[in-house]
């Protein structure tokens, strides 16, 4: 699996998105770039990324609008960028739900380390620390690995999704649903089998006896629990 931060990026000016593109990139992240805010919904939906990073100035919604209609279903950390640099305005984005608020021209070291803080702050108000660790495995989700035994464990992005879930609620019942709005980001019923399958991907990888799991349990009905093992 990549430990690569994945992060759409939403602008319309082409020297700006190539400035973006090539210092995020240089610094690890995998970048998405859309040119409008109708291309940057359909790339987040798409993508589910880790960080959205979005200009106001768009050719086609104000950022704003696209804050806005992104905080209806979704908790990626956002940050905006613009050339605004009024108290109003930062607050009335800030307000709709972005998480940061960057003033255009910027450094890339300034924006790196608003991201990381981003990053940081989503998944400590998500109820998880950044190490996780139950019996024999280890889930660091700032660099998004995975490890059993101390040997990284390699999983594909959606098993990666659904592992950080459940690590989200570590020791209690998460629901089919719950997990389904969460790493397909709606409501799609037909989608348990998928789950199943996700499910008995991540226990052969990460349980003992794949048959008979200790880490990741049923609860038959309602949905899985992730436990916290001891050994």
């Amino acid at each position: 699996m990549s430990d690569r931060h994945c992060v759409v990026v939403v602008e319309d000016d082409p020297q700006m998105m190539r400035f973006l593109e090539t210092g995020l990139d240089a610094h690890g992240y995998l970048v998405h770039a859309a040119g409008t805010g109708r291309e940057g919904l359909a790339a987040i939906t798409r993508e589910s990324p880790d960080v959205v990073v979005v200009d106001l100035g768009l050719p086609d919604m104000d950022g704003s609008e696209l804050v806005a209609r992104v905080r209806e279903w979704s908790r990626v950390p956002v940050i905006v960028l613009s050339v605004r640099d009024g108290a109003g305005s930062k607050i009335a984005v800030l307000d709709l739900g972005a998480d940061d608020y960057v003033t255009k021209p910027f450094d890339m070291g300034e924006l790196l380390a608003r991201i990381r803080a981003a990053l940081r702050n989503r998944i400590q108000s998500g109820g998880a620390a950044p190490l996780f660790r139950s019996g024999d495995i280890e889930v660091d989700l700032v660099r998004r690995l995975v490890r059993r035994r101390g040997e990284e464990v390699r999983v594909s992005p959606r098993e990666y999704d659904l592992l950080k879930a459940l690590v989200s609620h570590a020791g209690m019942v998460v629901t089919h649903q719950m997990l389904l709005d969460a790493i397909w980001g709606e409501r799609q019923a037909d989608y348990i089998n998928y789950l199943r399958i996700f499910i008995g991907r991540l226990r052969h990888k990460l349980e003992g006896d794949p048959s008979r799991p200790r880490l990741i349990t049923t609860e038959p009905g309602v949905g899985y629990r992730l436990r916290i093992l001891s050994e």
